[in-house]
């Protein structure tokens, strides 16, 4: 729906600084326009983010003019992005949400429901939950604390207990005449929320609570500024030793002085223990920081607290990292002993390939051997084939050697090196190689070695949920372990995408450190190179007659049944459509050979290629597709010819397996033309010509522009250049409308017996 923007200050200005985070940005944006209340503006501050968060900002404000994106030419850190926000808002209230948080259900019309009800507060504080990866949803602790204030208004002298609360700037809302007025900025650096929060909170003269949970906090398993380690958490000092200063020149604050003294410490200890902040090297320097701190701080008759806290804040009070060390560690130590001990029984029983495995681990890596592998070791195929023939072009110094499981061994093509799973050479050029390259993942046993790129190439672009997203669906989740899963992803360095729709999902459901490559499927750059002549070969070997429509059937799996079980009445369809079209079959890769297909084959009613070496081969021969969920149909896009989607199951699998979008919604960019849901009606679309008229063709071109983004014909050269070569990845994508796809098998006839003078 769209908003216009109104001449009258709305009620709430959420601020939101946004760094980072596509893959979780449209999921806040959505929950904020989502909500009942609607008298409210978005000031986005995009900080310079170097993904596609901008151009995210840019298309919701394209459809709502409440969202108002302000782009800065440099990064200035959330501190700063929060205050350019804070100075364009116009509302009446100010609202801090970080952009990989969401706002719950009902959350707007609770604040503005209780700030009227409280007569315009200073602050309003607000409940939140945590959400983590697994779906886990913990309550916060300050559920009580705000329930039992009711419609109270008070000071935080008055009611020093709600600076306890949890020191976050997104879990309260702040009159802007009060916020502004009283020129409250951030201060550079993290923890940059405990300074504002107290300060404000001492300040404001007039508190309310609000205990209906309105923040959604994410905890991300990866990619949270404050979880990474480093130095700048020693930046905690700086700011209590400002919250300090503040409280030395407002002395009437004296009653607070010891509680917030409480708070600093702790948050030191906590800070200090945390493996994803201190490095275990900085931990004895951290704690001299704290100790000086403490002593220099620490009000006139505080009392410790009690009990095995009050023992640790002696410790530091005393500045002995040794003693404190000893009390902190001496639990954890033994628990760490137990499991080593454990781990070292199960290494024992390990098979004699462990100790070959471990031996070459100890060689030097090779720089120029890469391994490659798809589908769990299938052959030789799909984006990673496309990367090692661009790479023996463009790379030629690296020796790519393929894994095959043993099946597969006699499809290997001539000359190309190969290894067989779990063999002698198996565990050495795993063990060795510099580049891991894969469309799936490798098996858990396999370690990521320093020094070693792993590539992870994809092998489709997502309709149907994926990564931790499955965990809602059971269907898709049996016999998965996601914590299993996130630990093989953790091996990842790059992500190829094809385009923006797969890089925010493939960011968000996979939450670990690899860095996005947005250089297309290098799978897909045939669909750009072949010409008339190979259109015309493969139709040839596949028996298409010439005149005769090839239409390309690839069903996918469905996890909520086994087997393959055709969804259509192949003899029926075949006899309705006639000797005009032709029908393609090919069953999805995890099933073996059909009997049905067959022998429907075997009477020439079909051609049954669920075992043709090369997928793409069939859709540069196929005049149009027809597909259910499959992945194809964003690669097959790239030709340009019609997409018929046949989903006589969507109710059905859209709930037992999850869809990122709605394939029969028939709006532009998700409908990738026509549709049936029966049988009767797949057959009208062809006897019709609804496959291939005006509105098919008109929700094609939609389909194509979102999701033939980065396809060009060049993407296996950019991902070589930039992984393998470390060079710009280039050449730049060709704009979608200069792209020119293979030909269609009629022009293509044209132009190999030279009738079509100008094509040639």
């Amino acid at each position: 729906m769209f908003h216009a923007q109104s001449t009258v200050a709305p009620r709430i200005s959420l601020v939101v600084p946004v760094y980072k985070v596509q893959g979780y940005l449209r999921a806040c944006l959505d929950s904020i326009l989502d909500q009942s209340f609607a008298d409210f503006e978005i000031v986005a501050v995009d900080d310079r983010s170097p993904d596609a968060c901008g151009r995210i900002l840019d298309e919701y404000a394209a459809r709502d003019e409440r969202v108002r994106p302000i782009h800065l030419e440099e990064n200035k850190g959330i501190g700063k992005a929060r205050d350019l926000g804070a100075l364009r808002a116009r509302g009446d209230y100010i609202f801090f949400l970080d952009s990989d948080d969401t706002l719950a259900p009902g959350a707007l019309q609770a604040i503005a429901d209780r700030l009227d009800l409280t007569e315009n507060p200073d602050i309003l504080l607000l409940n939140h939950v945590r959400t983590y990866w697994t779906n886990r949803v913990q309550q916060s602790a300050a559920g009580e604390l705000l329930a039992a204030a009711g419609t109270e208004v008070f000071t935080a002298l008055e009611r020093p207990e709600y600076l306890t609360m949890f020191a976050v700037v997104w879990n309260r809302v702040y009159r802007r005449e009060f916020y502004v007025g009283n020129e409250f900025t951030f201060t550079d650096g993290i923890y940059e929320d405990a300074l504002m929060v107290y300060k404000t909170m001492l300040t404001a003269e007039r508190i309310a609570c609000l205990e209906q949970v309105c923040v959604e906090y994410r905890q991300r398993r990866q990619g949270n500024s404050m979880r990474t380690p480093g130095q700048k958490h020693f930046g905690i000092f700086e700011q209590y030793a400002r919250l300090f200063a503040f409280l030395d020149e407002r002395p009437h604050l004296a009653p607070v002085r010891g509680l917030l003294f409480e708070r600093m410490v702790s948050h030191f200890l906590f800070t200090l223990v945390r493996e994803d902040r201190i490095l275990p090297k900085d931990r004895p320097d951290f704690f001299k920081r704290s100790s000086q701190q403490y002593n220099r701080f620490k009000p006139a008759g505080f009392k410790k607290p009690e009990g095995v806290a009050g023992l640790r804040f002696d410790l530091v009070e005393r500045g002995s990292y040794t003693a404190y060390a000893a009390v902190q560690f001496a639990g954890s130590t033994r628990g760490k002993l137990r499991k080593r001990a454990a781990k070292t029984k199960t290494a024992l029983g390990k098979k004699a390939y462990d100790q070959l495995y471990r031996m070459h681990l100890r060689r030097p890596i090779d720089e120029n051997l890469a391994v490659y592998s798809a589908y769990w070791d299938r052959g030789v195929a799909c984006n990673p084939a496309a990367i090692y023939h661009k790479a023996k072009e463009l790379a030629p110094h690296i020796r790519g050697v393929w894994v095959v499981r043993p099946s597969e061994v006699q499809n290997v093509p001539e000359g190309v090196d190969y290894v067989v799973t779990r063999s002698p050479r198996y565990w050495e050029v795993m063990a060795r190689a510099k580049y891991l390259v894969n469309n799936v993942n490798f098996a858990n046993e396999i370690i990521k070695r320093p020094g070693q790129i792993h590539l992870q190439t994809h092998h489709g672009t997502p309709l149907k949920q994926m990564g931790i997203d499955q965990q809602r669906f059971p269907a898709a989740a049996k016999n998965m372990s996601f914590h299993q899963m996130l630990k093989r992803v953790d091996r990842w360095d790059y992500s190829l995408s094809s385009n923006q729709h797969s890089t925010e999902i493939w960011e968000r459901v996979y939450p670990c450190a690899f860095e996005n490559v947005d250089s297309g499927y290098p799978r897909n750059d045939v669909y750009f190179q072949a010409g008339a002549q190979d259109v015309a070969r493969i139709r040839a070997e596949l028996g298409i007659e010439e005149g005769q429509t090839a239409l390309l059937y690839c069903p996918t799996v469905r996890d909520y049944q086994k087997g393959f079980i055709p969804r259509l009445d192949l003899e029926r369809m075949c006899r309705d459509l006639g000797p005009d079209f032709v029908v393609l079959v090919r069953a999805h890769y995890f099933y073996g050979a059909d009997p049905q297909l067959q022998a429907l084959q075997e009477r020439g009613l079909i051609k049954d290629v669920s075992k043709y070496p090369v997928v793409e081969d069939l859709c540069l021969a196929a005049d149009a597709l027809i597909t259910d969920y499959s992945s194809i149909m964003f690669d097959y896009a790239c030709l340009d010819r019609p997409i018929v989607s046949y989903v006589d199951d969507w109710e059905v699998y859209s709930k037992a397996r999850g869809v990122y979008f709605d394939l029969l919604s028939q709006k532009p960019g998700e409908t990738p033309g026509a549709t049936a849901t029966s049988e009767d009606e797949l057959i009208e679309v062809f006897r019709s010509g609804a496959w291939n008229d005006e509105r098919a063709t008109a929700l094609r071109a939609a389909f194509r522009e979102r999701f033939v983004q980065y396809d060009d014909g060049h993407a296996a050269e950019r991902a070589v250049r930039t992984i393998f070569l470390g060079q710009p990845a280039t050449p730049a994508v060709i704009p979608l409308d200069q792209r020119t796809p293979a030909p269609t098998a009629a022009v293509a006839a044209r132009l190999v017996s030279g009738t079509d003078l100008v094509g040639a």
